[in-house]
């Protein structure tokens, strides 16, 4: 598996990250223990989780794991994030200096360790002042509590505030951000991933295969059903089936993925993680696997360098539609010149 500096800290990190949203809730520790096994068998070397995922229970799957096995834990880049609620208070949510010390307490004795690797802002608080969080975050820096901090799920200008911010009081600045970003979902395109290159940050791509879509687990027309997030629940969240399957985008990106996964011999699910670990900026792309059979797929990208030509057919169907102002071709001409002048 390829190494790739986490950001831009000196951390180096596998180029797929093993996320474990799904541990405590679809996933039983058992197998849990297992999907990690695997995982590391396979040569990765980080692992995602959050604190509202399973309510804490995936920490505390995870922090077992740790603890059975040493000389793995050694090894393992941990991440984890705090944000959203974990309680019913007002105080028990949100990026403020008493939610984030409880939260990041309970997320250390939750993993059994004494330092997180990566902590993240799992999304952004517009109640609470941006000085407020980032002072929180480098004193846990100089308290030795987490080795660096990210963010996920912020819009370009929060990311450049934050940064900016941080530099401007000689504070710990960000390494990463954590997007949703995919084949479906290249909006982050115009303005987060430059924030982000601008900065030296790192993405940490999640749903990178838009919650089962691009694993081409999905049909035009037919309604979900079975053992797949969406036959559980069509509706669920931002992947829902109704929306997506409306649109001729979906399908034009599906078929084309299936398309190149034919050519090559692999799966689409494969085609589809090989285009976002090849995207700018990309340190790791999470995989969410809920079975050891999945991750075992997904894995299987870690062998799949897409040709520029590939790269090129899948960004023409996936480009994202815009306006001509201000992301259009338009609008891109107020943003940049030729060198040789001229009109």
């Amino acid at each position: 598996m390829e190494y790739r500096k986490l950001g831009n800290s000196g951390t180096v990190v596998t180029s797929y990250c093993l996320g474990t949203m799904t541990f405590g809730q679809e996933t039983d520790e058992a197998t849990s223990h297992l999907i990690m096994d695997d995982y590391i068998k396979a040569g990765g070397n980080f692992i995602d989780t959050a604190n509202v995922y399973s309510a804490g229970v995936s920490e505390e799957i995870v922090g077992r794991w740790l603890k059975a096995r040493p000389s793995e834990a050694r090894q393992v880049v941990v991440a984890t994030k705090g944000r959203f609620p974990m309680g019913a208070g007002p105080n028990d949510l949100g990026l403020s200096r008493t939610n984030l010390n409880r939260a990041l307490n309970d997320s250390l004795r939750r993993l059994g360790v004494e330092q997180i690797d990566l902590y993240q802002m799992h999304a952004w608080d517009a109640v609470t002042p941006i000085e407020e969080t980032l002072r929180f975050l480098d004193d846990a820096v100089s308290a030795g509590k987490i080795a660096y901090y990210g963010f996920s799920n912020y819009l370009g200008w929060q990311v450049t505030k934050a940064v900016h911010v941080a530099r401007a009081n000689h504070w710990t600045a960000p390494v990463t951000l954590q997007p949703q970003y995919n084949l479906l979902v290249r909006d982050i395109e115009h303005e987060i991933v430059p924030a982000c290159q601008d900065a030296g940050m790192g993405l940490l791509p999640w749903s990178p295969l838009g919650g089962g879509w691009l694993a081409g687990k999905y049909q035009r027309d037919v309604m979900p059903s079975g053992a797949t997030r969406l036959g559980e629940n069509p509706n669920r969240g931002m992947e829902s089936y109704g929306p997506r399957n409306a649109q001729e985008r979906t399908w034009q990106i599906i078929d084309m993925v299936a398309e190149i996964a034919k050519e090559r011999g692999v799966s689409a699910a494969q085609v589809a993680l090989a285009w976002v670990a090849a995207r700018p900026a990309v340190t790791a792309v999470i995989l969410g696997a809920r079975t050891r059979e999945q991750l075992a797929d997904n894995l299987g990208a870690v062998a799949v360098t897409l040709s520029t030509e590939e790269m090129e057919r899948l960004n023409r169907v996936s480009a994202p539609a815009m306006a001509d102002y201000p992301y259009g071709e338009r609008g891109v001409n107020q943003r940049h010149r030729k060198m040789d002048g001229g009109r």
